[in-house]
């Protein structure tokens, strides 16, 4: 991939309403989960172009990781926190070392997902938290899936099954995206329809940011309407149903 690509998920990361408001999502429950953490150790797995592990900076320090070199070696440039190349299936670290280890929307990448919790976990220490979230529910499968080489999507209950196996407990669990549920729903099951009417096919496939956009009116409107799982979830809410999952799970303490 070129330079080029980079600059326009760097700018995709930062004005997206989904990667906006997520952000927000996730740092609320954060301080609440965590109970308003200073000075905590933070691995964030999957950096990207770095938007998550700015924001984990407001807990203390952050380590991250990026599995795709050129994305790593691109992201080393502006990231303020260190930055290293590494599988979730792999980590380079000690057992027992961060306080908060997160995924932020990456074991669906991974063919083998129990590998990659079980590497969380090893890394995390006791008492420590383990953040993920996924996409959901397999028939909401689509080229956006196909796009951003996902292997899966899942229900909760396979999510808390891989955690599970571990020695901890869940601590928190909720769908999100879930005002949004029935249209995105709806649109991808159209959108599939569609697709084995015409055959075989097209060439290339787009994801669901270069459908809708990244800027302008639709952005900001999807971004208020997302705003309504933000606040409903930080005033204690959890939704049944969602297009995508988050988890915290604590790591059993010694």
């Amino acid at each position: 991939m070129d330079q080029q690509y980079f600059k326009e998920y760097y700018h995709l990361e930062r004005v997206n309403w989904w990667f906006t408001v997520r952000r927000r999502i996730l740092r609320d429950r954060i301080r609440h989960i965590l109970k308003k953490p200073e000075e905590i150790q933070s691995l964030n797995i999957g950096a990207a172009t770095g938007t998550t592990s700015d924001m984990l900076t407001e807990f203390g320090g952050v380590m991250s990781v990026e599995y795709d070199q050129e994305c790593c070696n691109y992201t080393q440039t502006f990231l303020s926190t260190p930055l290293i190349q590494g599988s979730i299936t792999e980590l380079p670290f000690g057992n027992n070392s961060y306080d908060l280890v997160c995924a932020f929307d990456v074991i669906e990448h991974v063919e083998d997902d129990t590998k990659a919790v079980s590497e969380m976990m090893r890394v995390c220490k006791p008492g420590g938290h383990i953040a993920i979230t996924v996409p959901a529910y397999a028939f909401l499968w689509g080229e956006h899936d196909v796009i951003n080489q996902h292997h899966r999507r899942y229900t909760k209950t396979q999510l808390l099954g891989l955690l599970k196996k571990h020695p901890g407990k869940i601590v928190y669990q909720t769908y999100f995206n879930s005002i949004l549920f029935i249209p995105i729903a709806a649109y991808r099951l159209l959108a599939k329809g569609m697709s084995k009417l015409k055959g075989a096919k097209k060439g290339t496939v787009e994801s669901d940011h270069a459908i809708f956009g990244t800027e302008g009116f639709f952005n900001n409107l999807l971004a208020g309407i997302f705003s309504i799982d933000y606040y409903l979830i930080k005033w204690g809410f959890r939704f049944a149903a969602g297009v995508s999952i988050m988890v915290f799970f604590k790591k059993e303490s010694e």
